[in-house]
């Protein structure tokens, strides 16, 4: 897994950040305009989709838990107070859908969700994303979801941890454990680095 700078923020040839362009895009679904929502849940919608399919590691799960996610920041939008503010905001509440559905998988017997592998493809030396999809549905959930917000979604460790509710600190030790426990696996199926 390469390190990527979790404080890069895209350009835009205008000059705009994708943190800026959210936010215009937020104040302006805030009063109303439809365009700028439907740009808005455009730009975010795979992000937290992926998120969500991370999570569980199935996609039928993924599709009606992204679903609900997006339903409730839908509604809650209007009351966001920080614009600038909105991607933590926003995975946020798509990680409490993942937890309600996580346990309501385990309220139902259904163990943890996403024990299938998937089917993975090996080209010699070559991680692809089923493998590596593979690999993170065998880490723990807690250190599972941050690595998927720190390097799928690329974000800072203090996003990290304001989204999961913990201090920076814990987001690095996780962090840490969750790289090792990921290494561990994927050589433990015969991957190398």
């Amino acid at each position: 897994m390469t390190n990527v700078n979790p404080n890069r923020r895209a350009v835009h040839c205008s000059g705009v950040t994708d943190a800026e362009r959210d936010t215009l895009l937020v104040v302006r679904a805030q009063l109303g305009d439809r365009q700028a929502l439907g740009e808005l849940v455009g730009h975010w919608h795979l992000p937290v989709w992926r998120y969500v399919r991370a999570m569980l590691g199935d996609r039928a799960r993924a599709d009606d838990v992204s679903q609900e996610a997006w339903a409730r920041a839908l509604r809650a939008l209007p009351g966001l107070r920080q614009p600038e503010r909105f991607a933590p905001w926003l995975l946020t509440i798509a990680r409490r859908s993942v937890q309600a559905a996580l346990r309501s998988s385990v309220d139902h017997g259904d163990g943890e969700p996403g024990a299938e592998p998937g089917a993975a493809d090996e080209v010699a030396g070559v991680l692809d994303r089923a493998q590596v999809a593979e690999g993170l549905v065998a880490v723990p959930v807690r250190e599972r979801e941050v690595l998927i917000l720190f390097y799928l979604h690329d974000l800072a460790l203090e996003d990290c941890a304001h989204i999961l509710g913990i201090p920076a600190g814990t987001v690095k030790s996780r962090l840490n454990r969750a790289r090792r426990l990921l290494r561990d696996h994927l050589i433990e199926k015969g991957y190398r680095s």
